[in-house]
């Protein structure tokens, strides 16, 4: 009363607070899906020319051993490439991140004085994540080279957008580094008398500057500078290399031509067929929201293309806000006919149109509440959390109110409306309080899911949970103000004693009802028995769902990883990119491919010049013509592939759930099986079984092993007697052969650009194993040179393409992804078959990886957690019922709401996820909620009037008839357009809500059917 006193006060409060949580959804970071990226820091050294193996022995161990021993260090991965080594250090997800980077950079700074190899860079990658790369764009211009285009894209571009808050980095794709050079040629090096270690000393010291500190002059003070800078490539080839005797002076551009040209390239980027591109890819900060990054980036463009060199046009060709746009839109849609449908549904079930708005006054208050609290604990707008919000749920609290004042309404005519509603309130407070509390108990278990599971759903628990609360306030604090100010124009239905005031609805509902549980009195042991062969049914049918981790997004936009022979050019590769480019635009639903093939600047994710990434977008569905599925698409795509490319290897996926299997299992598909061993030729051999078996299995896709095949390595083995007896360094014969890809030498300052200078032999000098041969190397006397193959042995030998390993082993990785069935069931076949068919060595193991592990982590700790809420909330109901049977009874609604549930999962032809499951907690806090009104209402019967169980069970049901009809209603109904729902992200949404609709309609009928029956059977003697 003292609330309806001050009920202006109140108003003004409540404006207060809806005006700043307004105001705080402005900030809520929003995206299509959680990131579920672990704590990883990314350490990348390029090393270049060294072969697989010597990377993986003279970096990447040194690399690992050195990250060992980190606090909260939980795993460690490493990839190992010709001339490029990435290891990933993954911390523990309740690290601070930025003290991770700080541990990890203190031991490169120790590791950078043990790597001594010549142009080695060590670096730490970006402070981003796995799902971190929010915006692609190309850049393109009519007479620049990709040369040209990769330097404005590196120098002019990148440093504009990294100064926006939110972009930690851009990385760059395609084009290839430009860099002052000279092609030397091996018969004037010869005729000189110089060796290549000359060169690159010559070129250091002709590029350089000093300090030469201040003089005194006069009052003041002149600063010294020594500038011995190179300016232009006529400064490059004007330095001296060498003086005779005579004067002669020897420069650079006397040993070969001088120009321009690129670093040894480890990628390129095409599309759509027309040759070359370069590409930027956004890196958001970790923690930063997407859409105000992206919306910072798209308000800084238009200056970046402006200060862009005339005729340079930046085309951007990839946002993940339009994912996110196009999920987010569905949810919106789904929430807003939800309300909608709650709000007919109650004015269908209530009859009065004021009392039904009332009600539902707690939806946009309980939405409000949840997504400012989002805000404060900085979970994201997505899919997931806000996809298990139904607002049957909001408003139940408010229904069982409003619900019990009209009934009152009906009978105590003289009562004030203001006294009757605050009455009404403090009768049913404690129920409705403890309704709330069990369904939040229900949803506690998915608060104690971790990793990668618990980074996708506990922001939809603690999301359901604030909403929950927030309409439990409302009801109590809100409703009998706004309950008194507004009933009061409602009529007051004139009814006969006994009589029941319902709709039209109702009506019709309990006339069909009446019947059926009276035959049910008659005959309650034939509707136990089908019951319970119901129930069993769907226990069989269970065990035929199969199951999946969540169900597949469709994003719009496909991606396809092409694999090659590992021996394949950059040059061959291209070629054969670009055909397929074109094969994939003669599809009418593409609009665009862009492929990304080999490493880019950021090596994220290293990639041989023999694997290829191509993002293919599409147009909107509805003007498919090839197919009408995203998986028929894909089917018809890859069999065109196969049929025109049959040398190559697919694995098909889309950009984010790319990004997804990646972070899960380190490849980016479904599955994969992980071979751990030393042998790396036995590993392969393992590899190819694995896969043999998994690829003759129904359903398998894409199955192949992920490091197979062999690269050839032209080795150089100084012979150091032979050197000596010749008098040649074997420093000079490592010179020369770093000559033939290139030795990098100090960088030239030109505008805002940073170029390295080259020294390289010509082609010509170099095209072959025999020109390498050939090559002369000069005698440390000076007197004359002799051939490389004269000092060294010069032999081509096979070598791995690339060598995974984790935790400090070596593995190779099978990847498989499944098509026409479910994970679940695939991975379960897979899994015995491989056991039987593969025998591991002693020595080696096998672990399988991906989506289902997730699964399988979430179901087994569920299974511990939800049966301990489940006892919880048993020990609650034998408080609040003062019975265990009855109790017990209440809990017989759990297995009917589970069989629904399972029914129409199967005749959706839905596999189990989890998804689902959080779809069945969802749905067992509702049924344990009409169990306990209507035994609540039993025992009030059998208290008040005296009445024995049978009579009190079956006028009980009839009495609260309305009530539990107008929960399941309202529940179900809110749920109707995530289920049907045809949108973007509306497959992700689908299990839950088919679940809760077909497990509120068995529940429902156990409830008003067959618990009055069982009640008057178990509770006839007791009390």
């Amino acid at each position: 009363m003292a609330l309806q006193g001050s009920r202006f006060v109140l108003l003004a409060l409540l404006a207060g607070l809806l005006i700043v949580g307004v105001g705080a959804l402005f900030g809520l970071p929003v995206e299509a899906v959680p990131d579920i990226s672990p704590r990883q820091v990314l350490v990348s050294v390029v090393a270049p020319g060294l072969a697989t193996e010597e990377v993986e022995k003279l970096i990447t161990f040194p690399v690992e051993s050195a990250m060992t021993g980190l606090p909260s260090l939980v795993d460690l991965r490493s990839v190992s490439r010709s001339g490029v080594s990435v290891v990933y250090v993954q911390f523990s997800d309740d690290t601070d991140i930025d003290q991770d980077r700080t541990w990890v950079n203190q031991r490169l700074d120790i590791l950078r004085g043990v790597l001594t190899m010549p142009n080695v860079s060590t670096l730490m990658g970006p402070r981003s994540t796995g799902m971190g790369e929010i915006m692609q764009f190309r850049l393109e211009g009519d007479g620049y080279s990709p040369m040209d285009l990769n330097r404005i894209m590196t120098w002019d571009i990148v440093p504009q957008l990294r100064l926006i808050p939110g972009v930690t980095d851009v990385n760059v794709n395609g084009g290839a580094e430009e860099t002052w050079q000279v092609a030397m040629s091996n018969a004037r090096l010869v005729a000189y008398g110089l060796s290549t270690g000359d060169v690159y000393r010559a070129v250091d010291a002709g590029n350089a500057v000093s300090g030469g500190g201040w003089i005194e002059h006069h009052a003041g003070q002149q600063i010294v500078v020594g500038r011995g800078l190179v300016r232009s490539l006529a400064d490059f080839g004007a330095i001296p290399v060498k003086t005779s005797g005579d004067g002669i002076v020897i420069r650079v551009r006397d040993l070969g031509p001088v120009s321009a040209g690129p670093r040894t390239r480890l990628g390129a980027v095409t599309r759509d067929g027309l040759g070359e591109t370069v590409v930027g890819v956004v890196m958001m900060q970790q923690g930063a929201s997407s859409d105000a990054t992206l919306a910072a980036i798209r308000a800084r463009l238009p200056a970046v293309r402006q200060s862009l060199p005339a005729g340079v046009r930046l085309v951007p060709f990839y946002e993940r806000s339009t994912l996110t746009n196009m999920t987010l839109d569905t949810v919106r849609e789904n929430l807003i006919l939800g309300a909608l449908l709650v709000i007919a549904v109650l004015i269908v079930v209530i009859g009065d149109w004021r009392a039904s708005l009332v009600i539902a006054s707690s939806i946009p208050f309980a939405l409000i509440c949840a997504m400012t609290g989002m805000r404060v604990f900085g979970i994201s707008a997505n899919l997931l959390s806000l996809g298990a919000i139904d607002f049957g749920m909001i408003v139940d609290s408010s229904l069982v109110v409003i619900e019990h004042v009209l009934a009152r309404r009906a009978g105590e005519r003289d009562v004030p409306l203001t006294e009757l509603v605050v009455s009404s309130l403090e009768q049913v407070i404690r129920p409705v309080s403890f309704a709330i509390l069990v369904i939040i108990m229900v949803y506690l278990p998915v608060l104690t899911l971790q990793g990668i599971e618990g980074k996708m759903f506990r922001p939809m628990a603690q999301t359901v949970i604030m909403a929950l609360v927030a309409s439990l306030v409302w009801c109590v604090v809100f409703i009998p103000v706004i309950a008194a100010m507004v009933l009061r124009g409602s009529p007051v239905p004139v009814m006969a004693e006994g009589a029941h005031h319902e709709t039209r609805l109702m009506v019709w509902l309990r006339r069909r009802y009446e019947p059926m549980v009276a035959w049910g009195e008659r005959h309650s042991t034939v509707m136990f028995a089908s019951a319970l062969g119901i129930f069993l049914v769907s226990v069989f049918l269970a065990t035929r769902l199969g199951g999946e981790f969540i169900p597949r997004l469709d994003e719009g936009t496909l991606t396809v990883t092409t694999t090659r022979l590992p021996a394949a050019s950059l040059t061959t590769v291209l070629e054969g990119v670009t055909r397929q480019e074109r094969i994939l635009r003669s599809f009418p639903e593409v609009t665009s491919v862009v492929t990304t093939t080999g490493t880019s600047a950021i090596p994220t994710d290293p990639m041989g010049v023999n694997e290829s990434d191509s993002f293919i977008f599409l147009k909107e569905p509805s003007g498919w013509v090839t197919a009408k599925t995203q998986d028929g698409l894909v089917e018809a795509m890859s069999r065109k592939l196969r049929e025109d490319l049959p040398d190559t290897l697919q694995n098909w996926s889309q950009p984010v759930e790319m990004r997804m299997d990646d972070l899960l299992s380190g490849v980016r598909s479904q599955i994969a099986v992980s071979v751990y061993g030393d042998d790396l030729a036995e590993l392969s051999r393992l590899a190819r079984q694995v896969s043999d078996t998994i690829a003759a299995i129904p359903g398998a896709a894409d199955v192949a092993p992920q490091d197979d095949g062999q690269v050839s390595f032209i080795h150089v083995d100084p012979d150091r007697d032979r050197a000596a007896r010749l008098d040649v360094s074997v420093s000079d014969i490592l010179d020369t052969v770093e000559a033939v890809g290139g030795h990098i030498g100090k960088p030239v300052t030109v505008g805002n650009a940073i170029i390295p200078t080259q020294v390289r032999f010509s082609a010509a000098d170099s095209a072959s194993v025999d020109r390498i041969g050939q090559l002369r190397v000069r005698r440390a006397d000076g007197r004359g040179s002799v051939p490389l193959s004269s000092v060294a042995h010069v032999v081509v030998e096979d070598g791995p393409p690339r060598i995974s390993r984790d935790g400090i082993r070596r593995r190779v990785i099978v990847q498989a992804n499944v098509r026409g069935r479910d994970l679940g069931s695939f991975v379960t076949e897979a899994e015995k078959r491989v056991t039987k068919s593969v025998v591991l060595p002693h020595g080696y193991r096998m672990e399988w990886a991906g989506q289902f592990r997730n699964l399988q982590s979430a179901m087994a700790r569920l299974e511990i957690v939800v049966p301990i809420a489940l006892a919880l909330i048993y020990v609650l109901l034998v408080a609040a019922l003062g019975s265990a049977a009855a109790a017990a009874l209440v809990f017989l609604n759990l297995p009917m709401a589970a069989t629904g549930g399972i029914f129409l999962l199967w005749a959706r032809g839905l596999p189990f996820s989890i998804s689902a499951g959080i779809g069945f907690i969802a749905l067992f806090g509702v049924a344990i909620l009409n169990g306990v009104v209507l035994v609540s209402a039993i025992s009030v019967l059998r208290r008040r009037d005296g009445l024995d169980a049978a009579t009190a069970a079956f006028r009980a049901a009839e009495e609260r008839f309305r009530p539990v009809m107008a929960t399941a209603l309202v529940a179900s109904l809110g749920f109707f357009p995530m289920a049907f729902s045809g949108s973007a992200g509306a497959e992700v949404e689908r299990p839950l809500a088919t679940v809760v609709i077909g497990g509120l309609v068995s529940s429902t009928l156990l409830t008003l059917l067959v618990l009055p029956s069982l009640y008057a059977r178990v509770m006839r003697n007791r009390v």
